[in-house]
């Protein structure tokens, strides 16, 4: 291994919605987070692998930042504070068409030696005034921090990010193996695949009110064979997220299978059940089940 190898662990926090997966997806290059117009869609704390010669990058997505209503969301924000804990670098990720911050990132931030990169997310969105306005801001609010304008759908400036966390990672050996691209398996992100095609296609509390369950994931050199049970509240979802005749649970399962085949590169054959489990997002056994509490 080189002398000079950095490694360390970049970890993106901010409040619901402001881009995050989005980012950390572009500076892995993989589609690890998925990624709705829906708040709250990241739900446990992702690392994504970034590897080269003489560096390693371990991102990490976290749930953004918001107030807790139900067990679930307590345990989403456990995995935030563990983050807020192991950082080398911290990406605070901010929409750059507003001034929002929430004060607990915000007194948090204050007080860390880490260092801070605020990235301005969605400038597409704004125009130049209101971006250097903005800019303004944040310089004013962390002195010390580097401010970044990006477009994390567009990749615009990401390039720019990643060089600052280069320049700024600790000399060290890396933590991972050089092969992995992640810390969560194959059946974590079928799973994934699954939720994210709910999120696109259902209204309301149904999404949140969803948890898949891989029940089998068996692969051969040409195909992943795959069934999941997708887990509501209450009965009446059940009818919703399957609707009149099926049709509604079968459009998720084509969706899922085409993404889980171009994110595996191998033919995908998936099956899917739908199960109550009654008020599961407020019940510990239910959480641990599911790996939100360890």
């Amino acid at each position: 291994m080189k002398e000079n190898h950095k490694s360390g662990f970049v970890n993106i926090i901010g409040n619901p919605n402001v881009g995050k997966s989005t980012l950390m997806n572009a500076l892995v290059g993989e589609k690890l987070s998925i990624i709705t117009s829906k708040a709250q869609t990241t739900r446990h704390r992702i690392m994504g692998i970034v590897n080269g010669d003489d560096f390693q990058i371990v991102y990490s997505d976290t749930p953004g930042v918001m107030k807790p209503h139900y067990k679930l969301q307590e345990t989403m924000m456990n995995f935030v504070e563990t983050a807020m804990i192991d950082a080398d670098i911290f990406l605070y990720v901010v929409e750059g068409t507003a001034a929002l911050k929430n004060e607990e990132i915000t007194k948090e931030l204050a007080r860390t030696e880490v260092k801070l990169i605020i990235v301005l997310n969605k400038i597409d969105l704004s125009n130049q005034d209101k971006v250097m306005e903005m800019i303004n801001h944040w310089s004013t609010e962390f002195p010390k921090a580097e401010v970044i304008p990006v477009s994390a759908t567009e990749k615009f400036n990401i390039e720019r990010v990643f060089n600052s966390i280069i320049d700024h990672l600790p000399f060290s050996p890396p933590y991972y193996d050089k092969e992995e691209l992640t810390d969560k398996s194959q059946r974590f992100f079928v799973g994934e695949i699954v939720r994210e095609k709910i999120l696109l296609n259902y209204q309301k509390e149904v999404p949140y009110s969803t948890e898949i369950e891989v029940e089998t994931f068996e692969e051969t050199e040409l195909l992943i064979k795959t069934s999941c049970v997708i887990y509501v509240s209450r009965a009446s979802q059940k009818g919703i997220l399957i609707g009149h005749e099926g049709k509604m649970l079968k459009k998720v399962g084509t969706e899922a299978r085409k993404d889980m085949e171009a994110f595996f590169g191998k033919k995908i054959f998936i099956q899917l059940f739908v199960k109550v489990k009654k008020d599961w997002r407020d019940n510990e056994l239910d959480l641990k089940q599911f790996g939100y509490i360890h």
